[in-house]
């Protein structure tokens, strides 16, 4: 009964329009209500939920991605992904997959990735004759790149809702092969469709242009090195890594791109505050209810479930993808880390499943839930930027689910795309 107490008034509060942080918070405080716990123990979990100092780094990878984003880094990888890949058959729309693995592998934002490369790649590519639904479609599916390839603050959200025993650093190793797979079968995708709608091919702007347009990204891609090689290394934290990422991207897009300004600084502040307090109150209100899921067993019964089904482990995992997947169309991502890691990571871990792999398996498939409809957040904000009716792009962008798709299941059952450079490389 308490448990159709916390689920109950949850999906009610969910179904009435609460944001989801604040239904998460109600339901658990009824939930102690309910059992007779002191409200003040709900009020501690709430609190305990992000006194976990790894989650200062999220805010400083959330601002150095709004720097990146208002700040000129993004053209110049536009400019370079074209003058790489833009003479192959339809290559706008390797460009703008590219260009999402380069962005979203130093912003580690999904959102930021659409709205700083659809504002430039879109108009673009219809001028060249690119039907608009193509357009918006790649831009929409690359962008969770972002999510995948490390940096990704989405990654620490994991590792904190797994109980804090994952190393963040191996997670960003974990990343890197599963986001550039999921990249490829995108470009595939693309230039198959390029060939059958007859887009042509741009025209290569020779080796010349390609070493100044390389050279041009080069400050803006060293962003990504400085975080991520400098946690692999030792010698920063992950929280010390977003600091100086941060700090290097305000020194490079103000002092070395010079296209920052000061309402473009006081913007990016504003945004990062606004995702900050949305991302730690979310966390916040996801301990409370983690915990009660934790007090009715539910993870348990979780697993008895699965296996009273099926004992079969790529039946079990199915299964997982399955859920994840409906989930990821009704709720926001960064929610359902918190509230489906402890649920289905003890399942995983249970057949024989690594948790990193399974961090992998969860931030592909909950990415392709920001791409679909009726609450795909991403969906929503490339068909904004490409001033299309949603309707229309959802209508033929199933090749670039089915491309997303592919790679979730080669990732799911193949451990070592998602294992070998952390066994490698990660100590």
């Amino acid at each position: 009964m308490g448990l159709a107490v916390l689920l109950g008034i949850f999906a009610f509060a969910v179904i009435l329009g609460t944001p989801v942080a604040f239904a998460l918070g109600i339901a658990s405080l009824a939930a102690f209500w309910f059992e007779g716990l002191p409200l003040m123990v709900g009020v501690q979990r709430i609190i305990s939920g992000i006194n976990v100092f790894s989650l200062m780094a999220i805010p400083f990878f959330i601002f150095a991605g709004e720097l990146m984003f208002h700040g000129g880094i993004a053209a110049r990888l536009v400019r370079f992904a074209s003058a790489a890949v833009g003479a192959v058959r339809g290559g706008l729309g390797i460009v703008n997959v590219f260009s999402s693995m380069l962005f979203g592998g130093i912003s580690g934002s999904a959102i930021a990735d659409i709205s700083a490369l659809g504002s430039i790649l879109v108009p673009v590519m219809k001028d060249k004759g690119y039907d608009a639904d193509y357009a918006v479609n790649v831009t929409v599916t690359s962008s969770i790149a972002g999510i995948i390839i490390p940096p990704s603050h989405n990654m620490i959200i994991f590792a904190i809702a797994a109980g804090g025993g994952i190393s963040v650093s191996k997670l960003f190793l974990a990343g890197v092969v599963p986001g550039i797979l999921m990249c490829v079968c995108l470009a595939i995708v693309s230039y198959i469709i390029a060939v059958r709608r007859g887009y042509q091919a741009e025209q290569f702007p020779g080796w010349t242009a390609l070493a100044i347009a390389f050279f041009g990204a080069i400050p803006g891609l060293l962003t990504a090195v400085i975080i991520v090689g400098g946690v692999l290394s030792g010698i920063f934290t992950v929280t010390e890594s977003g600091a100086f990422g941060a700090i290097y991207a305000f020194i490079v897009t103000l002092v070395v791109y010079r296209a920052l300004t000061w309402e473009s600084f006081k913007i990016a502040v504003k945004s990062s505050v606004k995702t900050t307090s949305m991302v730690m109150v979310l966390i916040a209100c996801a301990g409370a209810f983690a915990y009660m899921l934790t007090f009715y067993q539910v993870p348990s019964l979780m697993i008895e479930t699965m296996t009273g089904i099926s004992s079969n482990p790529i039946m079990i995992l199915l299964m997982i993808n399955i859920v994840l997947l409906v989930l990821g169309m009704i709720m926001d991502m960064a929610a359902l880390i918190l509230i489906c890691t402890p649920i289905f990571l003890p399942v995983a871990v249970g057949i024989g499943v690594d948790p990193l792999q399974f961090g992998m398996i969860l931030l592909v498939n909950l990415g392709l839930g920001l791409c679909t409809p009726p609450v795909g957040s991403c969906l929503f904000v490339g068909c904004a930027v490409g001033n299309l009716p949603m309707e229309k792009a959802v209508r033929t962008i199933w090749p670039f689910y089915l491309a997303i798709f592919a790679a979730l299941m080669l990732i799911t059952f193949v451990p070592a795309i998602s294992l070998t450079l952390p066994n490698l490389l990660g100590g």
